[in-house]
């Protein structure tokens, strides 16, 4: 199965905590970065494409015009008549009615809305430029337009936010009867307004792991799977298109900073607008061929990170050959020993006790 990734990179105001790549101030290039993606999309003419995925930045400033023209110009040069699901990013600011009505006659069937919490002296604090209400109003507003299937991101450790404010978020959000929750902890990344000034009242980590705990419990408890690590969705729920990414698979990034990984190699187009705009077509960078024994190694990590899947080495021999697989075999074992993973014949999964702390123990399985 393939995937098609179309990244926005436009927002009204980056958030406190945001290192991916978008800018503020650069509607005027909305227009313009329309017409460069369906120039880059035409190089990949005859592709047959089972999910797309508009995320940002914020796809919702893009306007239900522009959508429009952004989704039937892709339509016109990949193959997306076999979508099984379809996906755009929205903010609660920009999650018009005129927009998620459009994005329902487009095709989209999936939407996830940026809600991180439903606290207003926490969305304050991150620099969020929505308020409580108007996240509200969004997934009404999602489902009124006919979404069924609706995500939100909701973020753990934000400043000033305690136990009780992040159980109140989690269940409001339930209570809206949304299908899937993204929950992550805040991390501090390197260049951002949080990394240049850490803020007061920061929860600890500790007191993350414990808010991790108690959401998981409280999302089960409600009918929520916890089946990836920063993922709970009702069953069928699931994101067919993130499942492609941690499935191995195969998918076409368009758009600045857009990675994409096709016929045994990877790469990212360059995380710049201006340059995307001029030449769409040459923007590549980090191109990477791995070797089979690499490649086995990376889809291993990643199928480990879906906690109730989990990784069949039985799969992944068919598909890379045991002798490619032998060594990494061999550390899944001594992690499995050591009490890193759980195993059950050829299956492997990542112990529970290890999900916040996942990166070191995938980095031995990557070897």
């Amino acid at each position: 199965m393939q995937g098609l990734y179309i990244h926005v990179p436009f927002c009204v105001r980056k958030c406190n905590y945001c290192d991916f790549y978008s800018l503020a101030g650069e509607g005027r290039r909305k227009a313009a970065y329309v017409g460069a993606v369906l120039e880059e999309a035409a190089h990949f003419a005859g592709y047959v494409l089972q999910t797309m995925y508009i995320g940002g930045g914020t796809p919702s400033l893009l306007g239900a015009r522009l959508l429009t023209r952004l989704v039937t110009g892709v339509k016109q040069q990949l193959e997306l008549a076999g979508l099984i699901e379809a996906t755009i990013e929205v903010n609660p600011d920009s999650a018009t009615p005129s927009l998620l009505n459009t994005a329902r006659e487009l095709g989209f069937n999936r939407i996830s809305i940026g809600v991180q919490s439903l606290i207003n002296e926490e969305l304050k604090a991150a620099g969020r430029i929505h308020t409580t209400d108007q996240a509200r109003r969004a997934i009404r507003t999602a489902q009124e337009a006919g979404f069924t299937n609706i995500s939100a991101d909701l973020i753990a450790g934000l400043p000033e936010q305690t136990r009780e404010s992040l159980a109140y978020s989690l269940q409001e959000i339930i209570e809206t009867g949304i299908s899937h929750v993204s929950f992550y902890c805040l991390a501090i990344e390197e260049g951002t307004p949080f990394a240049n000034k850490i803020p007061d009242k920061l929860p600890t980590d500790d007191m993350q792991a414990e808010m991790f705990e108690q959401a998981r419990v409280l999302l089960k408890k409600n009918g929520f799977n916890h089946y990836e690590i920063s993922n709970f969705a009702k069953r069928g729920k699931e994101c067919q298109h993130n499942l492609i990414y941690w499935r191995g698979g195969e998918y076409i990034g368009l758009g600045p900073a857009a990675a994409s990984h096709l016929d045994g190699g990877r790469y990212r187009n360059k995380a710049d607008l201006a340059g995307y705009i001029r030449d769409p077509s040459h923007q590549k960078e980090d191109i990477e061929i791995l070797d089979i024994t690499e490649k086995a190694a990376e889809e291993a990590i990643l199928r480990l990170r879906l906690l109730e899947e989990g990784l069949n080495m039985e799969n992944l021999e068919t598909k890379f050959g045991s002798k490619n697989t032998g060594e990494l075999q061999a550390r899944l074992d001594r992690l499995s020993e050591d009490g890193m993973l759980e195993k059950k014949g050829k299956i492997y999964r990542l112990h529970h006790e290890r999900i916040l702390t996942a990166n070191p123990v995938l980095a031995e399985v990557l070897g």
